[in-house]
């Protein structure tokens, strides 16, 4: 690849800012090699890298108005371009990746598997043991049998506030035993 000299360039930048089609296809013939061959760096995909050069070329004639030439020389700038692409392009990919990957058999399997709550896996049945006769039928009907805090104080013919209370301090007694 031949940069072009600063004159020539000069005139390439001004025939760009007319709009000119065949300005851009001369900055297109003697700049995609470099340009493909930075994207395909970043993206090591030559199929990607097509794409994304096609995208760059794109981006830059559209957005050619706000080259400004103090900033850089044109190559640069169409450079920045391609770059920038080709890294948003591999984050996207794998911000898709990570949110849709493929589920392994065991994934599947655990999806499948009943989510309702068994006291004995986590050992609460175990736990009342620890507990005096009123506390523990009051564990068993709200945690093992799945009572509401209504539902408890109706069976066991307390105020309803009595068994919210209750429960509060005989959580708070296990957590201290079991800690």
């Amino acid at each position: 690849m031949k940069l072009l000299e600063p004159d020539a360039e000069s005139q390439l930048v001004q025939r760009l800012y007319a709009r000119d089609e065949l300005a851009m296809a001369f900055f297109y013939k003697n700049y995609h090699r470099a340009l493909y061959h930075t994207i395909w760096r970043v993206v090591r995909q030559e199929e990607l890298a097509q794409d994304i050069l096609q995208e760059t070329m794109l981006k830059f004639w559209l957005t050619f108005p706000s080259y400004d030439k103090g900033k850089g020389r044109l190559f640069t700038w169409a450079l920045t371009i391609a770059r920038n692409l080709a890294i948003d392009r591999l984050r996207t990919a794998r911000r898709t990746s990570q949110r849709t990957h493929s589920l392994t058999e065991a994934e599947v399997l655990h999806l499948a598997a009943p989510t309702g709550f068994r006291p004995e896996h986590v050992g609460v049945l175990d736990w009342l043991a620890l507990l005096g006769p009123a506390d523990r039928q009051l564990v068993e009907l709200l945690y093992v049998q799945g009572y509401t805090q209504a539902e408890a104080a109706e069976t066991l013919q307390l105020p309803l506030g009595t068994v919210k209370s209750r429960g509060r301090r005989i959580i708070r007694a296990l957590a201290r035993r079991i800690n």
